[in-house]
């Protein structure tokens, strides 16, 4: 099997002075509080943060990890070799300091004799090498394997035609002694820090995951914790509690004690809520946006996330160029953005978000080519009446699988009455699905149009990019371009060139959407929010981890 690869995981710690993350207004604003909160007042209120979510936790197995939600609670609660900190940077978490090979490919941790999990064991180098070694096992293989395919030999691992498949034992990892661990790369990667602080990488006491068995992670009595917090109970699509982790070795630094989440679907439900005073922070769709858009409370964000429509070719229908092309510009992508959502979210005619990656020079990544295809409607309709022709055929019938929140709802019914009203003969049955089950589908192929959307793991065009590489295991739509892939593997294997590797991944994208429409850009998400005053020190990390709460505190309550 043939595994993604993430060369230039973050170029940008190369370029340091560039990063712009699209939550920077808000992570200055929450640094800045978590900087003063030695010497506040703090302790004088009840340190009680109180949180809602849409949904259940899909997993807490950091091997299992898919989603944004178990990635910001695994955060909170286990803790790797290095964490996030204030400022998204990576920072000494279970290792004291490393030390780096003159040549650059090999790293050597000294893991705090402090660190312990919440049963008292030590935690250990052994502990990386088993979660490592189980995450690329072909008979344990993790979602996110190939982000270990920089270490020696994981790529190899991995792939069943290669001599060192399933070899674990051949993956470049060294226990040296109980303290220490050493990581052996296939090259230098500069940005090696900021990918381990991804919970993909986090560590598994071996005794206590074979202990659990198959119940490993199911209950909050199934885990055992390492991070800043430890999860006190959890009932299912009900909510969970987080306490403070006291054997936690900076347990100092935490101020809450406890973290009270419920799960909350709708949206009136979240906002009572919030306005009677058992939420401190939630998240508000559009029709709440004028009620509180200008009270203090109100903060909008613009997210390095892209919703957009895949189209699967291998559907007689869509596998045309031109009905691919009449359907992404077809429709009104901006009232959809800005009225329907209305939450910040802005139209987009692009993959790689704006205000998201810069290059030496300063230039945002969108500067070059601000979006594709907006030719509008009536060219829509020459694309629309060209395809039909090509097809024989006069009328075409299109599943449209989607979301089932009812703000997405809103989103599809309004696709599929802008396309069908400017497409003659076009009819889209729209199926809502939760959103597992949805991803499951879009994972083996089974819909013709899916609403769908990225956001990245790290501070990189290519997170974004490589998704449509033809062997790429998030292709779920049997795109293929040789050109394409080309741009984009040199760009991911060779990062010498920072001017070229800019411009192969900009034409690149030109190619996926302007020429062959692969998919159909919908809109660059905003986040609406309610955030009481006296939450201070929240951290919204703009990817990976997306938030911590180890600097957060109640001040002024």
């Amino acid at each position: 099997m043939k595994m993604k690869s993430i060369i230039i995981l973050a170029i940008m710690l190369m370029l340091s002075s560039f990063l712009t993350g699209c939550y920077g207004g808000e992570s200055k604003k929450t640094t800045s509080e978590g900087e003063n909160s030695n010497g506040s007042d703090e302790s004088a209120s009840e340190q009680v943060l109180n949180l809602v979510e849409g949904g259940e936790l899909p997993t807490l197995d950091t091997l299992g990890l898919f989603d944004a939600l178990s990635s910001r609670t695994m955060n909170n609660i286990f803790e790797g070799l290095y964490r996030l900190d204030e400022s998204h940077a990576p920072v000494p978490g279970m290792a004291e300091s490393h030390e780096v090979s003159e040549d650059g490919k090999v790293y050597t941790f000294k893991i705090r004799s402090d660190a312990k999990w919440s049963n008292g064991t030590p935690v250990t180098a052994k502990d990386f090498d088993f979660a490592w070694k189980k995450a690329i096992n072909p008979d344990t293989l993790s979602t996110y394997s190939y982000l270990f395919n920089d270490i020696k030999n994981a790529a190899a691992i991995q792939d069943s035609e290669n001599s060192l498949f399933g070899k674990i034992d051949e993956l470049g990892v060294k226990v040296i002694d109980d303290y220490t661990l050493q990581i052996e790369l296939e090259h230098p990667v500069p940005y090696f820090l900021s990918l381990i602080t991804y919970p993909v990488f986090f560590p598994q006491n071996q005794a206590f995951v074979e202990s659990q068995g198959d119940q490993y992670a199911l209950e909050a009595a199934n885990l055992i914790y390492n991070g800043p917090f430890v999860l006190d109970s959890w009932e299912h699509e009900v909510g969970w509690v987080y306490k403070k982790n006291p054997s936690y070795w900076d347990a100092a630094a935490v101020k809450l004690d406890t973290i009270n989440v419920k799960v909350v679907k709708e949206p009136a439900t979240r906002v009572n809520l919030y306005d009677t005073g058992k939420v401190d922070l939630t998240e508000i769709t559009s029709e709440f946006i004028d009620q509180y858009a200008n009270t203090p409370d109100f903060h909008t964000l613009l997210k390095p996330e892209v919703f957009f429509i895949r189209m699967n070719q291998t559907n007689k229908y869509l596998a045309n160029i031109n009905i691919r092309k009449a359907i992404d510009m077809g429709w009104d992508k901006k009232s959809a953005a800005e009225s329907l959502l209305n939450n910040g979210s802005i139209p987009a005619n692009y993959l790689v978000p704006k205000d998201f990656a810069f290059d030496q020079g300063g230039k945002d990544f969108r500067e070059k080519y601000e979006g594709f295809n907006k030719d509008g409607v009536e060219k829509a309709k020459e694309y629309w009446e060209k395809g039909l022709k090509e097809l024989g055929v006069d009328k075409i019938e299109l599943e449209f699988l989607s979301y089932d929140s009812e703000e997405r709802k809103r989103v599809s019914e309004f696709f599929k009455n802008q396309l069908e009203t400017n497409l003659p003969g076009l009819t889209i049955k729209i199926n809502q699905q939760p959103n597992k089950q949805k991803l499951a589908l879009e994972s083996s192929l089974q819909y013709d149009l899916t609403y769908s959307g990225w956001g990245p793991d790290f501070q990189d065009p290519i997170t974004f990019m490589d998704l449509y590489l033809s062997d790429g295991p998030y292709n779920w739509s049997n795109y293929k371009n040789e050109k394409f892939d080309s741009l984009i593997k040199e760009s991911k294997t060779n990062p010498t060139d920072i001017a070229k590797r800019w411009e192969n991944m900009q034409e690149a994208e030109k190619i996926l959407i302007e020429e062959d429409a692969a998919i159909s850009p919908m809109y660059q998400s905003g986040l609406a929010q309610l955030k009481k005053p006296y939450v201070k020190g929240y951290i919204a990390h703009p990817f990976g981890v997306f938030a911590s709460y180890k600097w957060t505190y109640i001040e002024g309550k």
